[in-house]
């Protein structure tokens, strides 16, 4: 059965997590509480978040719709009926790029891709992230390739796939912005139109959208 100190001690660290600006708690408290839906991470981590908006973001989580609800609900389980009803929520998922120069590839990502950036860690920087939309790409320092060139390109191993309505309109966006692409916008024999970029690091970043 959950433990209800245990869910306070979650609470309580996502309220930590939001006053030490950790970036990746801002994209959880956007997802699952309305009222933050409509801002960035900055305007997130910059607003208000007491203990009860943690604890209510975890009832939230947890499938209830208050943290009263959550207490009253943890109480009156059986440990079977606990086990059934409590269960993780997948929010998002967020690839990890290797570069060799994150200030280099938030420059690529934001002056030729439309991306903004979340925020960038270290002096010189050695990981940072990258935002268009829903679309999230962690970018990792490293200081050699980690995927053989020749078998990527041989093989199109990607390194991310961006899912959107259609591919065509940013297709041409990229296209006019000099993007250099390792395939071009075409049909795929299942109906999506896609299209692949390449960035600076050779990473190849799969862009899908539906048929024409």
């Amino acid at each position: 059965m959950p433990n209800l100190e245990n869910l306070k001690k979650q609470a309580k660290l996502y309220r930590r997590w939001h006053h030490d600006r950790y970036y990746p708690v801002a994209a959880r408290i956007r997802a699952v509480l309305p009222r933050y839906r409509d801002l960035s991470d900055k305007e997130v981590l910059a607003h208000s978040f007491r203990l009860s908006d943690a604890q209510e973001l975890v009832a939230r989580q947890a499938g209830f719709e208050s943290w009263e609800a959550l207490r009253k609900g943890v109480q009156a389980m059986s440990n079977t009926e606990a086990h059934t009803l409590i269960k993780p929520v997948l929010l998002a998922a967020e690839p990890q790029l290797f570069v060799a120069d994150v200030t280099a590839a938030c420059a690529f990502f934001t002056g030729k891709l439309g991306f903004a950036v979340a925020f960038t860690y270290g002096e010189p920087p050695f990981y940072g992230q990258v935002f268009r939309d829903g679309a999230r790409l962690n970018l990792r320092c490293v200081s050699q390739p980690v995927i053989d060139p020749q078998r990527r390109n041989k093989e199109d191993l990607l390194s991310a796939s961006i899912t959107l309505d259609d591919a065509k309109p940013l297709f041409l966006e990229y296209q006019a912005a000099g993007v250099t692409f390792h395939q071009a916008l075409r049909t795929e024999p299942w109906g999506a139109r896609t299209f692949i970029v390449r960035d600076p690091d050779n990473n190849l970043l799969l862009f899908a959208g539906r048929g024409a």
